[in-house]
């Protein structure tokens, strides 16, 4: 059995309650094959798959906290320190009902290599809580941030770990958790990401994973000689990556013609308004039922009486930004069959894995969410940067930075699947270039 296996096994049996990430440890120590074959005696001798998929730190604790009825809520909140070989941990914290240790374990992992890649120096960790903030009021939101900062204050810091927003949490939130951590530490640093710009925030931060996710889409299909302007783009989600992927594809003169949240999907045939989608999905809070309702171009189409989604629309690219696993094997054909060329993950792992196998053995241009929706860690880092010199940078110069990077990150994969034999194979060439930095820094710093 050769030593992936063996990790495999290891890790299947150690958390097998836990589909998500073992799906992520077995789709990247996979793809790992080659550069693993060739450096196995010393790999294996220092045990550095082992080290690699435990992380180094996973903290549960209970999050209390008080409804406006006077209630007593209690949920639990969740840190994972996955890797710091190359920095300080970084990763999102994450805020919905489906949260637990395998959720918070699987994106804490890609975290790692999702880092790795941007080129800046941050390590792999990721956070949350089973809380869900819909249909909370704004003080009980704040109520919970500060009770769940509480606890997580201990173990997070500038220099050691630095959270960020991800699903259900967002500027709100993040300005509660930074309040309290200022409070409880006394000290104003920059140990959240994603702050309001009046206490340290980045501009570009809020557009950034939409945005990244363009500009390294747009580099793979220049790489395969294709342009984006005029292309038909379908998109899910309505969330922050979702609507600012919109805005930037369209910004490069591609025509985006769908859009989803939890209950249903938006095809308009003339192009998503974002302006519209803005105000009610930022604004008002509202589902999607209010754009079509706003818009005559637009259809409505409600998922669970329908039983559809956005990828029953014919495009020539598809950018999943809503949540993991949401693309399966039966929209991969759907897609495949209305000549789809290109497929680029705005989300953290939205692809499973047999779908993304028949998307490459059928032509289509694939780029995974460690590499494509690096953008909003990347820019996460540069605010990172601007805290530390206590400067703030343009708008322009931000977007400029992260352009850089993310055509960066895709030359990069791009050279890693060419060197072991893997072209046009971006989820190898991703893990393999994340992979060799984090790898060359755990044998440098020794067993720990």
């Amino acid at each position: 059995m050769s030593y992936v296996d063996e990790v495999l096994a290891k890790v299947k049996e150690k958390n097998a309650s836990e589909p998500e990430f073992l799906q992520a440890v077995e789709e990247v120590l996979d793809s790992l094959r080659p550069v693993i074959e060739a450096n196995e005696e010393e790999y294996k001798k220092q045990a550095l798959l082992e080290r690699l998929c435990e992380p180094e730190r996973q903290i549960k604790f209970r999050v209390p906290w008080v409804d406006d009825n006077g209630q007593v809520q209690v949920n639990t909140g969740y840190r994972v320190q996955f890797n710091s070989a190359i920095g300080p941990y970084k990763g999102g914290i994450r805020l919905h009902p489906s949260v637990y240790i395998g959720i918070i374990k699987f994106l804490g992992f890609e975290q790692i290599f999702k880092n790795s890649l941007t080129g800046l120096a941050i390590g792999g960790g990721k956070g949350g809580s089973d809380f869900d903030p819909k249909g909370k009021s704004d003080m009980e939101i704040m109520r919970f941030c500060q009770s769940f900062m509480t606890e997580l204050f201990r173990h997070i810091g500038a220099d050691t770990d630095v959270p960020a927003g991800d699903i259900g949490t967002g500027g709100r939130e993040i300005g509660y958790m930074f309040g309290q951590y200022k409070r409880l530490r006394n000290s104003f640093e920059g140990v959240l990401t994603g702050k309001g710009l009046a206490f340290g925030g980045s501009l570009a931060r809020t557009e950034a994973t939409g945005y990244g996710l363009l500009y390294l889409t747009r580099e793979m299909l220049k790489t395969n000689g294709i342009d984006i302007a005029g292309k038909t783009i379908c998109v899910s989600g309505a969330g922050n990556v979702a609507i600012y992927a919109i805005q930037k594809a369209q910004q490069l003169g591609a025509k985006v013609v769908t859009c989803s949240d939890s209950t249903g999907w938006i095809y308009d045939k003339e192009g998503i308004d974002v302006a519209l989608l803005k105000e009610i999905k930022e604004v008002k809070r509202a589902r999607l039922d209010a754009y079509a309702a706003a818009r005559p171009s637009a259809e409505y189409h409600d998922k669970k009486a329908e039983g559809s989604n956005v990828w029953d629309i014919k495009c020539d690219i598809a950018l999943p930004c809503a949540t993991q696993n949401e693309l399966g094997i039966d929209d991969a054909k759907t897609l495949v069959a209305n000549g789809v060329t290109a497929v680029a993950e705005g989300a953290n792992m939205p692809t499973t894995l047999e779908a993304t196998e028949y998307f490459q053995k059928n032509g289509v241009l694939f780029a995974p969410g460690k590499a494509a929706n690096a953008g909003g860690v990347a820019t996460s880092a540069l605010e990172m940067s601007q805290n530390s010199e206590r400067l703030s940078w343009s708008f322009e110069e931000v977007d400029q930075k992260l352009e850089q990077i993310m055509v960066n990150i895709f030359r990069n994969l791009d050279a890693a699947a060419k060197k072991y034999g893997f072209e046009g194979n971006y989820v190898v060439g991703a893990n393999i270039a994340g992979f060799e930095k984090v790898a060359e820094a755990m044998l440098a710093e020794g067993i720990v």
